[in-house]
């Protein structure tokens, strides 16, 4: 039996508070699965990143955005084939 798992890119909202901007945007936006992110952010529900971290879906991230170092890491080593 063979499970296969989508990943897309999603915004981490926590502010990156150690900049000092007070800018609301992203350090990094994380790879989470596809099916979780329509429920969480109609139903408020938390999302686990590829890396682990935990937050709910407001904000889609934008081409050329920075992505999570270790959510890139997990991400292409379950892209092989």
């Amino acid at each position: 039996m063979s499970t296969t798992t989508k990943t897309i890119e999603r915004p981490d909202i926590r502010e990156d508070t150690s900049t000092g901007t007070g800018d609301d945007t992203p350090k990094f936006f994380h790879y989470v699965k596809k099916d979780k992110i329509v429920d969480s952010a109609v139903n408020g529900r938390m999302v686990v990143a590829l890396c682990g971290e935990t937050f709910p879906v407001t904000k889609s991230a934008k081409p050329g955005s920075p992505v999570c170092p270790d959510c890139e890491r997990v991400f292409k080593g379950l892209r092989k084939k």
